[in-house]
């Protein structure tokens, strides 16, 4: 049952809430230094994993935040929708990205962070993605078959694994905080500020 102070059937607010949410999220990014290509590329070289810090906090709140919503009545886990898996086309579709995001230093969302801020690489970035969009568009017809390969339905890791919601965030909750405390001794490491870094080739800041 759904708590008495959410309402039901909220288009309107619910795109306000989603609009609020994803502006506090870029200030969030911008805070954290991720406008900046430099800081992102010190994730491939390992020398500054603030990228791998932030988001996987962010995934984390919101694993948390979900399970205990549920948990309280407040979130009804059958209204969440769950993207189909497209095994094929999404390990494609994950190698272009990656790809494009070492190539240049910013994925589509910290693009947004960094064109918001006045950075001209962002802008660029921003717009390069809004051109494959339109390219992928036009070729659409000739991919269709790649798109539609290896249907999967719906995933999700308590499904997959055969195990406990509870579980499986306990799980990945233990796997972030090894991470961090990784993270944070590579951070700390002598030279490990990336590129353009006081440890990195490019001298100073």
């Amino acid at each position: 049952m759904t708590a008495p102070w959410v309402e039901t059937d909220t288009t309107a607010g619910a795109l306000a809430t989603a609009g609020a949410i994803g502006i506090a999220f870029g200030v969030a990014l911008e805070r954290a230094g991720l406008g900046s290509a430099r800081k992102l590329v010190g994730q491939f070289y390992g020398t500054d994993l603030t990228v791998f810090k932030v988001m996987f906090s962010a995934i984390l709140v919101a694993m948390l935040g979900t399970f205990y919503l549920a948990q309280l009545g407040v979130l009804d886990l059958s209204h969440v929708a769950v993207p189909e898996t497209w095994l094929v086309p999404q390990l494609v579709g994950g190698l272009v990205f990656g790809a494009g995001m070492a190539t240049a230093g910013l994925c589509p969302g910290t693009s947004c962070v960094a064109a918001a801020s006045g950075r001209g690489d962002g802008l660029a970035v921003l717009l390069g993605m809004f051109s494959g969009v339109l390219v992928t568009g036009l070729v659409f017809e000739p991919l269709r078959g790649l798109y539609e390969s290896a249907a999967r339905g719906p995933l999700t890791l308590p499904g997959w694994l055969g195990l406990p919601y509870g579980v499986v965030m306990l799980a990945v909750v233990a796997i972030g905080l090894a991470g961090f405390r990784l993270a944070e001794r590579i951070d700390g490491a002598p030279g490990a500020r990336g590129p353009g870094g006081a440890g990195g080739a490019g001298g100073a800041p």
